[in-house]
């Protein structure tokens, strides 16, 4: 009797599917739930710091580097006609906007207020929505490692160097460093990702 009575409790255990602990969906840069194991979150998150330190490291090297090596003015020719290296100083946003400005004070202040407020946000991101290696969150580590490379500049030199001259033509685009490429190609892989046609769900 006391078999007859366990048995049915026995078949149901042994027959019920076993549950996942958790389940797994691909993030999107629009939905901040998506959950993974946690030791996949630990290892992809300091990656992606990291490709944001070496971003602002390298772009401060390349200034350094090129304020030592380069008098303020002055310009190397790379390639005739396109590529130049300069060395000038850059008090207003990113490709010199700004820079000829009537209150140079305000607008330092204001893009070091824009600069912090943005490294912010776009580490507060990175840091709840990013579990992957997808092109989010790379743009993402890249947009955060050129505002603080800039960052950096605004607060201790209250300039920016740009040292990228390119020229087409009669045509010159501003100068520009390391850390505008860095949001620039960072905004650009954004707007791949939020143009392209997302894979359909079942």
């Amino acid at each position: 009797m006391l078999f007859l009575r366990l048995w049915p409790l026995r078949y149901q255990t042994e027959s019920a599917p076993k549950m996942p602990e958790r389940y797994e969906y691909p993030p999107t840069e629009f939905d901040p739930k998506p959950r993974q194991p946690a030791n996949r979150r630990s290892f992809y998150f300091p990656l992606l710091l990291a490709l944001s330190a070496f971003v602002a490291i390298a772009d401060h090297v390349s200034k350094k580097f090129i304020s030592h090596r380069l008098p303020i003015g002055r310009s190397h020719t790379v390639i005739p006609g396109i590529l130049n290296i300069t060395h000038v100083l850059n008090t207003g946003a990113a490709f010199s906007f700004l820079a000829d400005t009537a209150s140079p004070d305000l607008v330092r202040r204001g893009l070091i207020f824009f600069s912090v407020a943005a490294v912010f946000v776009v580490g507060l991101m990175l840091m709840r929505s990013c579990r992957c290696l997808n092109l989010t969150c790379i743009a993402l580590a890249l947009i955060l490692g050129g505002a603080v490379g800039n960052l950096y500049d605004r607060i201790v030199y209250h300039y920016v160097i740009d040292f990228i001259g390119f020229h087409l033509g009669p045509y010159h685009w501003p100068d520009f460093n390391f850390a505008d490429s860095a949001i620039v190609i960072g905004a650009c892989l954004l707007m791949i990702e939020i143009i392209r046609p997302q894979p359909e769900t079942a």
